[in-house]
């Protein structure tokens, strides 16, 4: 589902995304709840990591690829809570907002456009 939301992204987009690799795990992992200091594994449904395109320079040399992780068992959290969300839907949301980040788009920016988490 998330690869297939990625095949949708428009021309521009879709060409940047390409280099991204996306990782699907059950739960976060310990180092991703502890930078972001959230104690609860549910919480996280999704994760960019990576550098922004907006950072990147022609002369950076490359550490690793940049990542999507998206974690099941968060997401299927979240969709039991939501009443009325299709489950493609809600996979779909998660990892739009976290190419976003690929795209140089903070959390503020998604915000200010995307109301789903209100």
């Amino acid at each position: 589902m998330a690869r297939a939301t990625v095949a949708e992204f428009p021309a521009p987009f879709a060409a940047l995304a390409a280099e991204v690799s996306i990782v699907i795990e059950e739960m976060p992992q310990d180092w991703m709840l502890e930078d972001l200091d959230i104690p609860d594994p549910l919480d996280l449904t999704g994760l960019y990591d990576g550098v922004p395109l907006t950072e990147k320079s022609v002369f950076d040399q490359p550490m690793q690829p940049d990542t999507v992780w998206l974690f099941r068992q968060p997401i299927l959290a979240e969709w039991r809570e939501r009443e009325g969300v299709r489950l493609p839907d809600l996979i779909a949301h998660v990892t739009v907002h976290e190419f976003a980040h690929h795209f140089g788009w903070s959390d503020e920016d998604i915000a200010a456009i995307d109301r789903w988490w209100e």
